[in-house]
């Protein structure tokens, strides 16, 4: 998941810098087409909750955070879910320092 996450980056960099040079010359279709790489980031970013919830908590307590993250819409839950979790992770801190 990190290799696409950082795939999904670096195609986003690129959109925005062909978004940057459709609004400098003035051309809005370049600068749309600039915008249609950063819909895959978008997406995965919002997934990755999804599948850390998956792969960490198949216990018995595992359904409350998958049913909040996948009905809840405004995505909150999910910025606060990588920052409690799939972050502390990722670096192998806190909760996290002795998992596999």
């Amino acid at each position: 998941k990190w290799m696409w996450l950082k795939r999904f980056a670096l195609a986003s960099v690129a959109g925005l810098a062909l978004v940057a040079v459709g609004l400098w010359l003035d051309v809005p279709e370049v600068a749309a087409a600039g915008l249609l790489p950063l819909v895959p980031l978008l997406f995965w970013l919002a997934y990755i909750p999804v599948l850390h919830w998956k792969e960490r908590y198949v216990g018995t307590r595992s359904g409350v955070w998958g049913a909040f993250l996948v009905f809840e819409t405004s995505s909150w839950s999910k910025l606060v879910y990588w920052l409690r979790h799939v972050l502390p992770d990722w670096r192998g801190t806190e909760r996290y320092r002795d998992v596999p």
